[in-house]
């Protein structure tokens, strides 16, 4: 005998109801600074944000809380050189979520919380993470380091379950980290071109650089918080197809893709295998926007790989390796997606005649060519400063309403 189910008319609405209203908003990549655009008393720490690459590091973070220091206790405190600056922000940078209510649970001993600066494999042990423990008598929230320690104030923004903004009583530094030591350390004086010469391999890499003038922009950066090269061999570019033409593309584009190949901060190749977050912003994405002009970097196979959406590359070789340069060579030229779209157009040979240096191909731009970034962030009624740019947000979109029409559709199946 079939058994009836007795289901209630109001019950699909219902279900309708809950389903679309708890389904979860992706968040990300999102502009840290246009979330912090609206306290003003945030300025100093929001401007050494954007000063730094580390605005860029949190665009495609899906979860992170960030500690920020007013502008009334940043001022009093002693200002980190730029050569350690990005560490130090990358140290108020925490790898998880956290609301108040988590806060509060916290044991009497406090808990280890990892956080950005641990990445970047300069961090010795667990000096990239911080102890937070709550008072319940006081009612205080304490972050410490193994030098430093700082009450947090209050919350500033939260978006569930996304990203949590707190301000800090004071400025964190690491352990082991000396804040002023590096101001006066001498340059490494590496010259970039020449060292690709003798490594053999990389002439067309290092004609590119020198007629391009940006090495001259990465050498003056050897000084900062390092960098990383990852130069393309000789037979990557030998490789690429012939739709794909260097000489096409104007000067401040071709400047652009050599910046696409430097992240700025020094990773030796055990750092770049061990890599915890993937997608790491490139010189180009700061002159770009957050979110754009990034590489994914993972080990694939034994080796580190290298992804730009429509690349896959690898590390070939370290070509030089001393603190704070790191340059490895790449078996394909990292084409960034935001130049080459869909079916490039076949570029014309160019006239002029070739050099003693084997001249690369050039490479033609899609029509409507745009950095996928160039749009300025819109507020929303809730949370402000959150931006819709990324494909994963268009799938969540288009994935609540699919559901709202399969409950409609049950809806009237069961009226």
């Amino acid at each position: 005998m079939a058994i009836r189910s007795f289901i209630p008319h109001s019950t699909p609405i219902t279900f309708l109801f809950l389903l679309l209203s708890t389904c979860p908003l992706s968040v990300f990549p999102f502009n840290i600074t246009h979330l912090l655009s609206p306290f003003p008393d945030l300025s100093d720490f929001t401007s050494l944000l954007s000063s730094t690459a580390v605005a860029a590091d949190l665009a495609d973070r899906s979860s992170l809380t960030l500690l920020v220091v007013p502008n009334s206790h940043l001022r009093s405190a002693v200002r980190p050189s730029s050569a350690t600056l990005a560490d130090v922000l990358r140290y108020h940078v925490l790898l998880e979520y956290l609301f108040w209510s988590d806060l509060r649970r916290l044991p009497y001993n406090g808990r280890l919380v990892t956080t950005l600066f641990q990445t970047t494999g300069r961090a010795t042990s667990n000096s990239g993470s911080v102890n937070i423990t709550f008072d319940a008598d006081s009612g205080d929230v304490t972050v410490h380091s193994e030098t430093s320690n700082a009450t947090i104030l209050s919350l500033i923004e939260t978006i569930p379950y996304n990203v949590s903004i707190f301000s800090l009583s004071s400025l964190l530094v690491p352990y082991n980290l000396d804040l002023m030591a590096s101001e006066t350390r001498p340059t490494l004086g590496l010259n970039i071109t020449k060292a690709l010469i003798d490594g053999h391999n990389f002439n067309v890499a290092a004609s590119m650089l020198t007629a391009s003038g940006v090495v001259t922009e990465f050498e003056s950066d050897e000084g900062g918080a390092g960098i990383t090269l990852f130069v393309p061999t000789d037979e990557g570019f030998a490789d690429l197809p012939s739709s794909v033409r260097f000489q096409s593309l104007p000067a401040d584009k071709k400047a652009m893709v050599l910046r696409f190949h430097v992240l700025h901060s020094y990773y030796p190749l055990g750092s770049l295998e061990s890599i915890v977050n993937p997608v790491q912003p490139t010189l180009a994405t700061e002159q770009n926007g957050a979110g754009s002009f990034t590489l994914n970097i993972s080990r694939v196979n034994g080796s580190v790989g290298i992804d730009t959406g429509i690349v896959q590359a690898s590390i070939t070789q370290t070509v030089f390796d001393q603190n704070p340069v790191a340059i490895f060579g790449v078996s394909k030229v990292l084409l960034p997606r935001e130049y080459f779209g869909r079916n490039p157009i076949e570029a014309k040979k160019p006239s002029d005649g070739g050099g003693a240096v084997a001249q690369p191909p050039g490479i033609a731009l899609p029509p409507g060519d745009s950095p996928a970034a160039n749009g300025r962030p819109s507020h929303l009624s809730s949370p402000p400063g959150l931006e819709m740019r990324s494909e994963a947000g268009k799938a969540i979109r288009v994935l609540r309403a699919l559901l709202g029409l399969w409950c409609i559709g049950l809806c009237c199946l069961l009226l």
